[in-house]
């Protein structure tokens, strides 16, 4: 039985120093962390190496469940994959403790708001926006390309290049290139 440790921050400047002493205080062994953004599961390499390696009898041990999912079907997704491998789930900042039926309710209950949060924030996101375009403030992301570039991706993609070597070439992003070529 193994208490595995998992932490999480969503932007690099952020510091996952007091997560891992959290943790450790709490009786994690193995301590798995990463800086992404926790409204997906995608790209969390550390997350799936923490779930790949749960077996029975041990527990998943984070500070709070914000930390594993923004999303209660995300979450919801996680605590089946670590049930399915007889371990439980623990939060060392809030009363959760899978392995009670107390505890599963308020991982559902906290799950609920989480993902309430996460919508708040982006309406309110949406809503500043939609208000700085009405002031002629916000114009949104800069063209990357010119018309000379999209000339240019056009006339080596006649050539027989592909989008990657086009990239390459011209100094600009695969999706610029995908974009030019629709136009």
């Amino acid at each position: 039985m193994t208490v595995l440790g998992y932490a999480r921050v969503s932007t690099t400047d952020q510091n996952l120093d007091i997560q891992l002493a959290a943790l450790r205080a709490a009786g994690a062994e193995v301590i798995r962390s990463e800086k992404q953004s926790g409204t997906s599961r995608e790209g969390r390499t550390e997350l799936k190496t923490v779930l790949d390696f749960l077996r029975k009898g041990d527990t998943l041990l984070v500070t709070r469940i914000d930390r594993l999912a923004r999303s209660i079907g995300d979450l919801q997704d996680i605590v089946r994959a670590v049930k399915a491998k007889g371990a439980s789930l623990k939060a060392t900042e809030q009363p959760i403790d899978t392995s009670t039926a107390a505890g599963k309710a308020f991982l559902d209950m906290l799950g609920v708001f989480a993902e309430f949060e996460t919508n708040l924030r982006k309406e309110r996101q949406l809503e500043g926006i939609a208000k700085a375009k009405a002031a002629g403030v916000y114009k949104g992301r800069p063209v990357s390309i010119d018309d000379a570039k999209v000339s240019e991706v056009r006339r080596l993609k006649d050539n027989g290049l592909g989008a990657s070597e086009i990239a390459k070439t011209i100094g600009i992003g695969r999706a610029s290139v995908y974009r030019a070529l629709k136009t």
